[in-house]
């Protein structure tokens, strides 16, 4: 049954070095602030997994945490590129970052696969790309049954998945509910999982369209308000669209994103706590 932490505490148990490490959520619920506890505990060498990495994993990447990246695309939305996720792939600041990169459908199929126990995935994709000419996780397999050509790409298992979502009860039950990409096939494909939620409550109030993610699938829970922001919380906070703007004067050289670390991130040792 999922415990109920606090963020430091789940990420000190969850999070190792040289761990596989999914944060995902699309637009909506992003797990900044688990993000940024990471980098405040120094974790090394972990292989960074989301299917659009935003500022959170330029963070990341930039705070040196991260070897590799598995994604399938990268930016700040509605912004630009991501400066610090450049600088590692161009110039290994801080340190190499290896990539290996997928379509969007290809990454969610790997998590279907994932989540239910497959080796691998298959899928119509990738005809026409230059994809698998250079991700050697892209391969193509013949139908046994039509003798049709299709993709195949292995399951993605992480060692460990984040998320954030609305609300957990004291049991650990988890609910979610507004725009959801494959948060839930993150958790369940992952060894371990932690959601970070706006609030744990007594009882979960049933929501239109929610998703209950049982407490038996989930490792840890962890109470971090606005723990999404800036990107937003159905019912709670709204996108902070100024922030993405701010951030990429932030992340555009090194000397100002080092003095947002040393503010904003490692400024704040025992805030989780």
């Amino acid at each position: 049954m999922a415990e109920i932490l606090s963020l430091h505490d789940a990420v000190a148990r969850l999070v190792h070095d040289g761990d596989t490490v999914a944060l995902e959520g699309f637009t909506h619920l992003i797990p900044h602030a688990a993000g940024q506890e990471i980098i405040r505990q120094r974790r090394r060498d972990l292989t960074l997994v989301r299917m659009t990495p935003d500022i959170v994993y330029d963070q990341l990447i930039g705070a040196g945490c991260a070897r590799k990246l598995v994604f399938s695309w990268g930016g700040n939305p509605g912004v630009g590129s991501l400066h610090r996720f450049r600088d590692a792939v161009q110039n290994s600041w801080p340190v190499p970052l290896e990539i290996e990169e997928h379509s969007h459908a290809g990454m969610a199929n790997r998590y279907v696969a994932g989540a239910s126990g497959l080796p691998f995935a298959v899928l119509r994709g990738y005809t026409g790309t230059d994809l698998p000419k250079y991700t050697d996780t892209i391969k193509q397999i013949t139908c046994p049954f039509t003798g049709e050509q299709l993709a195949a790409v292995p399951a993605l298992n992480p060692d460990v998945s984040i998320i954030h979502a609305q609300r957990a009860d004291r049991a650990g039950n988890v609910q979610i509910w507004g725009l959801v990409g494959v948060q839930k096939e993150a958790v369940l494909a992952a060894k371990r999982s932690l959601v970070t939620v706006e609030e744990v409550v007594d009882e979960l109030e049933p929501v239109p369209g929610q998703l209950i993610l049982p407490s038996w699938a989930v490792t840890a829970v962890a109470e971090v308000p606005h723990g999404a922001h800036p990107s937003y919380a159905q019912g709670y906070y709204e996108r902070d669209n100024e922030y993405y703007e701010y951030w990429d004067s932030i992340g555009r050289n090194r000397d100002s994103f080092e003095q947002w670390l040393d503010e904003k991130v490692f400024g704040m040792e025992g805030a989780a706590k």
